[in-house]
């Protein structure tokens, strides 16, 4: 096993050597570019699920959808150059798509699921970070989680809004839930990681990356069928408010 790096905080941003050698996960065994080959090839699942979202947004418009696809193939580069190259550079490659799809999703969850104003929208994605550090001591304390604490605030933050759309969109808040109990069983993945390590060597974390894809390409499904579900909407009452006809067709 290679050293662990030194903690980010070690040191200033300036003096910091981006290319030390990060051995954070339980298959990696040294510092060449396959020591993680399976962590490396699952990073395949973001590109297919990317795939499978850009075929089903096909002629549906919907921008901000096609942007979620965009990054969540960032998602899978990213990752992949991580779990190869493995140094705080590609480190920061593979965390900052990541933190991009949440803002992203952030915004468009809030303007298009609860219908506020974009400038709105753009408050909560700013509130996001306030409510991660005060979030992140929570899960940092709870055994089993501290590893994935960084992430434990996203399936709460999906659940509220889950909790908000209960009523006004019980389609959409489903999905919402679906979504954030694909992410917590991922996350139990990705924390196990080196628990399981003597006995496990090739680790869990590969299955964070499955289970990740799916639930971020599903995300993105749960985004385009609301869309949808508002355009039938739309149709009907369209239809609602036609003029009355009689028996003969006449207004």
């Amino acid at each position: 096993m290679i050293p662990l790096a030194p903690r980010p905080g070690a040191a200033s941003l300036a003096g910091m050597d981006w290319f030390a050698p990060v051995n954070a996960y339980c298959e990696r065994t040294g510092p060449d570019y396959w020591s993680e080959p399976v962590n490396a090839v699952t990073n395949a699942a973001f590109l297919v699920a990317a795939f499978v979202m850009a075929r089903r947004l096909r002629g549906q418009g919907l921008p901000l959808a096609w942007a979620l696809v965009a990054v969540l193939a960032a998602i899978g580069v990213g990752s992949f150059l991580f779990h190869t190259h493995a140094n705080r550079l590609t480190g920061l490659m593979d965390v900052l798509p990541i933190l991009g799809f949440i803002l992203l999703y952030i915004f468009a969850a809030t303007r298009d699921f609860l219908g506020v104003r974009p400038w709105l929208a753009g408050l909560a994605v700013l509130a996001f970070f306030p409510y991660a550090a005060a979030v992140f001591p929570v899960f940092a304390r709870i055994p089993g989680l501290a590893v994935s604490a960084g992430y434990w605030p996203i399936p709460l933050l999906i659940l509220l809004y889950a909790v908000a759309l209960r009523r006004r969109a019980p389609d959409t808040a489903r999905g919402m839930a679906i979504g954030a109990g694909i992410l917590t069983v991922s996350l139990v993945f990705r924390s196990l990681d080196q628990a399981v390590c003597d006995a496990w060597p090739l680790g869990t974390h590969f299955l964070w990356h499955i289970l990740n894809a799916l639930m971020l390409g599903w995300m993105i499904e749960v985004y385009r069928r609301h869309h949808g579900h508002e355009r039938g909407n739309g149709a009907r009452i369209v239809l609602n408010i036609s003029p009355e006809t009689n028996q003969r067709g006449r207004p």
